[in-house]
């Protein structure tokens, strides 16, 4: 019978290579981030209620929403955020709930969740799977990738769960501390444990 494999990680930890990475081995990997950007985009169906909620301000001349404008508000208001992810996530659910299905008749389904367990979405998976590094790589890959000071990286990291927490409640951890080969290799043997 085919799963549902629910993928997270934290920001800077390697999960959109593991992605990827799955996605070149045939399996559907449906992306929780691409949803949010569907559902918030002009003929989306989040839209609206964005726009009655935070306003104008947060639009570019073309009506889409300025995602850093937009970002400037939740980041620093937990409230705020938590009003996004209210307008948000049930439609983000709702698109990758039927696209789940289509594909499970198929194969095995990932779901890219960064926010896995926050929302409770690893209760809809037969087997969960965190990309974990320790925080001082995760540190220093942030840094590197976005040009971030170390506080700015610890900023982002922090307002996450940390991935200590997520590989404990982990059915199987990936561990990217080591090279891409290496962290293609625990995939390679995920896999095919899960095709046995």
């Amino acid at each position: 019978m085919n799963q549902v494999i629910g993928l997270t990680g934290g920001i800077a930890s390697g999960k959109s290579t593991a992605s990827d990475y799955i996605k070149q081995k045939g399996y559907p990997v449906l992306d929780a981030d691409i949803y949010a950007k569907k559902s918030t985009a002009k003929d989306g169906p989040a839209y609206p209620g964005i726009i009655e909620h935070f306003g104008n301000d947060i639009l570019q001349e073309d009506g889409e929403i300025d995602r850093r404008k937009l970002g400037a508000v939740i980041f620093n208001d937990t409230k705020e955020r938590e009003v996004l992810n209210k307008l948000v996530h049930p439609e983000v659910r709702k698109l990758m709930d039927s696209d789940k299905e289509a594909a499970l008749s198929e194969s095995h389904v990932f779901l890219d969740i960064p926010l896995l367990f926050e929302n409770g979405l690893d209760r809809q998976c037969d087997i969960t799977l965190t990309v974990y590094v320790d925080q001082e790589t995760q540190i220093e890959r942030l840094m590197a990738r976005n040009n971030f000071d170390r506080s700015e990286a610890l900023a982002r990291i922090n307002s996450q769960m940390p991935l200590s927490e997520k590989k404990e409640k982990s059915t199987k951890v990936l561990d990217n501390s080591g090279s891409k080969a290496d962290l293609f290799e625990q995939i390679d043997e995920f896999i095919s444990s899960i095709e046995k």
